[in-house]
């Protein structure tokens, strides 16, 4: 590498705060860097919005389709019963090629503020009346809910809603919901990514442990991120399997995990529930590359961003890849392993 070149690479990686590994990596030309995964992407998606789609977690929705394409990944808890069973929430940018995605489910109102940070535009099928709220904001009008197609599958109908290849474009045609961006700063880029072609180093901060497994306490999944050396990623299980989408076997993986422990507000005696996601200085972990980090995560508002820290104080720095977040409720906190 050039002398001038090494210079840049190091001068950001005092800027950032975090040790990074430089290497090489040529952007393509007509492409810009992902707001959702710092990687390079085509310019023709620069303004379009992401869709956040609800995705069925129980076992009888399986397999799942579309689900290892999306860029980031929110595992929730659904409710306290049922074994805090779990729902995901998929973020994809580049949508417009989606064949099937699903199954598609219920969203709740934790989902909505989480959706707002990103300017997305939530796809569902309805929810609980606790919601009718959130979707009365301005930041949470957007959604799109039961305008999608059914497949014959053999399965309950509660099991049988997907995205299919021409639903959003008839979806937005239908509904005059913007495809570009109505809030402009959620272009900018969620989280603070390394420089495209380089790597975070978190062995070096002093704080790191190993991280190459993380067993969520969610006893009705049985949620389990496995640290895959061959890809750098972590592979999803649930259910005691491996998570692979049903169209192609792709595997359901990330290169970034953030965990972050939140309190909740329980609705009903049927395990109706909301995060308490508007809150600083809550603690969190960071894993990629087989370590993990103790970190701290602020939201200041129901549409605000939530950014992280590291122990410090500093921006967090991430590697550029796609990324699972969880909430982790705090008296669960304590039972979940990172090993």
């Amino acid at each position: 590498m050039k002398l001038r070149k090494m210079a840049a690479v190091l001068a950001a990686a005092l800027i950032a705060c975090v040790p990074v590994c430089a290497e090489e990596a040529v952007q393509a030309e007509g492409t810009y860097i992902s707001e959702l995964t710092g990687e390079p992407i085509s310019t023709a998606l620069q303004n379009q919005r992401p869709i956040a789609v609800m995705v069925d977690n129980e076992s009888a929705a399986y397999p799942h389709y579309g689900v290892a394409e999306g860029d980031v990944v929110y595992e929730l808890m659904n409710s306290t019963e049922n074994g805090h069973i779990t729902r995901l929430m998929v973020l994809l940018k580049d949508w417009g090629n989606v064949q099937q995605m699903g199954s598609i489910r219920s969203v709740r109102p934790t989902n909505i503020m989480l959706a707002a940070e990103w300017n997305a535009v939530i796809c569902h099928d309805g929810g609980p009346f606790y919601v009718d709220e959130y979707f009365a904001k301005d930041y949470g009008k957007d959604h799109f809910s039961g305008t999608f197609s059914r497949v014959d599958n053999g399965k309950n109908t509660e099991f049988t809603e997907y995205i299919l290849a021409g639903d959003l474009d008839n979806n937005f045609n239908n509904s005059g919901i913007s495809r570009t961006y109505t809030n402009p700063a959620a272009a900018n880029p969620h989280f603070n990514f390394v420089q495209y072609g380089q790597k975070v180093d978190l062995a070096s901060t002093g704080t790191a442990i190993p991280g190459t497994t993380v067993t969520l306490p969610f006893e009705h999944t049985n949620s389990t991120l496995t640290y895959n050396a061959g890809t750098g990623t972590y592979d999803l299980s649930c259910y005691g399997q491996l998570h692979t989408d049903g169209e192609d076997n792709q595997v359901l993986t990330f290169k970034n995990v953030i965990l972050q422990q939140c309190d909740y507000t329980l609705y009903d005696e049927n395990g109706y529930m909301v995060y308490n996601v508007v809150n600083v200085g809550q603690p969190g972990y960071y894993l990629t590359e087989g370590q993990a980090i103790p970190i701290v995560w602020t939201k200041n508002s129901e549409d605000g961003v939530t950014k992280y820290f590291d122990k410090n104080g500093n921006p967090l720095t991430i590697n550029t890849g796609k990324t699972y977040i969880s909430l982790v409720p705090s008296e669960m906190w304590g039972t979940m392993t990172i090993q």
